[in-house]
């Protein structure tokens, strides 16, 4: 029997085997297939951020060989791969082991009542973020300010000093001053309140920063890349303007860039399009035709 006859029974088998799937499919069958569909975009979004990519191809072209053993009768090789396999189940929880621990810390950290100080509070931070950025910049004075939205950042608050105060430029510029006991560590905002200064972030354990960026770049890629925060950076240096998200670095920012950067992400959505007068009138119109 030939290579060619093998692979043709082997899809005919394939198709027998799918016509008697379909016969029997019912709505359980689609829930199933919808909920593993989900799983799965979000392993493939979070292997995406890190370098367990280079670590799957690996897995996936080892089982592309395992399947093309089954397929030709080699049994030796097949046993070898399918040993190999059941093993490295094992090795791929290890090398996962910090993907894995972010992802089931965001998901058991996520903030239920995100977005509870309100909009206009929202909007105050940002004026006094935005404002203090401005200032500390032009004095190249360093600054590292962390803005919580849905997964929770009490943790990392803990690592400095309780502060309960409203988020002011002249309290930003106070701690931040180079002088000041806490100017070194970061500032937390969680529902438009400074809820710890002087506080510690993980540090970034990517490869893809330039070299001359410094520890405050570094804590801020890292702290937006084990929560969804929102993480503002001015340079002592350069006096430069940063915003990490989703651990990705935009840098060299205007104030007023900032600013809108931060309205964006920040913002409830109805607010953001309250500021546009198309969306507020064509939302007014949507209100009267129901």
């Amino acid at each position: 029997m030939t290579a060619l006859q093998i692979l043709r029974d082997f899809l005919a088998d394939m198709g027998d085997r799918l016509s008697a799937y379909i016969s029997v499919f019912g709505l359980s069958d689609a829930v199933d297939i919808l909920l593993v569909t989900v799983v799965i975009y979000f392993a493939i979004q979070l292997l995406r951020r890190s370098n367990a990519i280079f670590v799957m191809r690996g897995v996936f072209l080892l089982v592309l060989v395992l399947a093309l053993s089954a397929i030709f009768n080699l049994h030796a090789l097949n046993f070898l791969l399918y040993t190999t396999l059941q093993v490295g189940v094992l090795a791929v929880i290890v090398l996962f082991q910090p993907e894995l621990r972010k992802m089931l810390g965001q998901v058991g950290s996520t903030n239920l009542s995100a977005g509870r100080g309100g909009a206009g509070n929202i909007e105050k931070c940002i004026a006094a973020t935005v404002e203090t950025c401005r200032a500390l910049s032009w004095e190249r004075q360093g600054a590292l300010i962390a803005f919580e939205r849905r997964v929770l950042l009490t943790d990392i608050a803990e690592t400095g000093t309780a502060i309960d105060a409203a988020v002011t430029a002249e309290l930003l510029k106070n701690i931040f001053y180079p002088k000041a006991p806490l100017h070194d560590g970061a500032v937390i905002i969680q529902n438009g309140r400074i809820t710890g200064a002087g506080c510690m972030l993980p540090l970034t354990t990517g490869t893809h920063l330039s070299r001359d960026l410094g520890m405050r770049h570094r804590a801020g890629v890292g702290m937006s890349e084990h929560s969804d925060a929102v993480v503002v950076i001015v340079s002592e240096e350069t006096g430069s303007l940063s915003v990490a998200i989703g651990g990705m670095l935009k840098r060299h920012l205007a104030p007023e860039t900032l600013d809108k950067l931060l309205r964006l992400e920040l913002l409830p959505a109805e607010q953001k399009d309250g500021k546009k007068g198309f969306g507020s009138v064509t939302k007014r119109i949507w209100k009267k035709g129901g």
